[in-house]
């Protein structure tokens, strides 16, 4: 089961985050970032699901800079002060942070981030900026503005295609810019298709794309 632990990134920033530990039959690890909601319940249960996968996770707070235990609803009005939170965030501090959960996860061996979201996004730019074995991007909300980024290491994209967050036009000119980066598509799926705690949930089309998630990196953790 996930338990909360405490990480420290290089500029002496300290940060909280959900941590599940695959123990010895660990083959790598994976770092998990949050969409606009923030370090919620959910993100330590996706933690556990790689571990028992025999992946070593851990989800991180993104938020921490600017407060202790900064999560909303998935009501309007936590998606709107969640909206509003996620504003305050900027690359070189979530690239640092990002950075602290992987140097804990190394141990295990090969490392990868994946998002969620506004989390799917900050993946992307990690797959560009830091040093990674395999990048997983879940319905990124703002790839498509960050399309021209070239991912360092290989990585694999989820979305659905009644996303209405990231429209299907947008999904297919992101896939034909990046050919090398396996795209799949979940016919009816809608934006955050893999969360069960949020609408529009869709069961078949998130063990599906685990389930390829799961493959994936095990082939590039080798």
């Amino acid at each position: 089961m996930a338990l909360r632990i405490t990480l420290n990134a290089a500029d002496g920033h300290t940060l909280q985050g959900w941590h599940a530990d695959a123990g010895a039959a660990a083959i790598g690890g994976i770092v998990i970032l949050q969409a606009i909601y923030g370090l919620t319940p959910h993100l330590g249960d996706v933690c556990d699901l790689y571990a028992s996968g025999g992946i070593s996770a851990i989800a991180p707070a993104l938020y921490d800079r600017f407060g202790r235990d900064i999560f909303f609803g998935y009501d309007k009005a936590g998606r709107d002060a969640g909206m509003a939170q996620r504003e305050t965030l900027a690359q070189p501090t979530v690239l640092a942070d990002v950075a602290a959960a992987l140097d804990r996860l190394r141990v295990s061996g090969p490392v990868a981030v994946q998002g969620f979201c506004t989390g799917g996004t900050w993946a992307w730019i990690a797959a560009a900026e830091l040093d990674l074995d395999a990048a997983v991007i879940y319905y990124g909300s703002d790839v498509y503005e960050n399309r021209t980024l070239q991912p360092r290491c290989p990585t694999i994209l989820h979305y659905g295609d009644q996303d209405p967050i990231v429209p299907f036009e947008r999904v297919e000119e992101i896939a034909s810019g990046h050919k090398d980066h396996p795209m799949h598509i979940y016919p009816g799926a809608g934006h955050a298709f893999f969360n069960p705690e949020q609408a529009p949930y869709d069961k078949a089309a998130a063990d599906l794309a685990h389930s390829r998630t799961l493959e994936f990196l095990r082939a590039k953790f080798g």
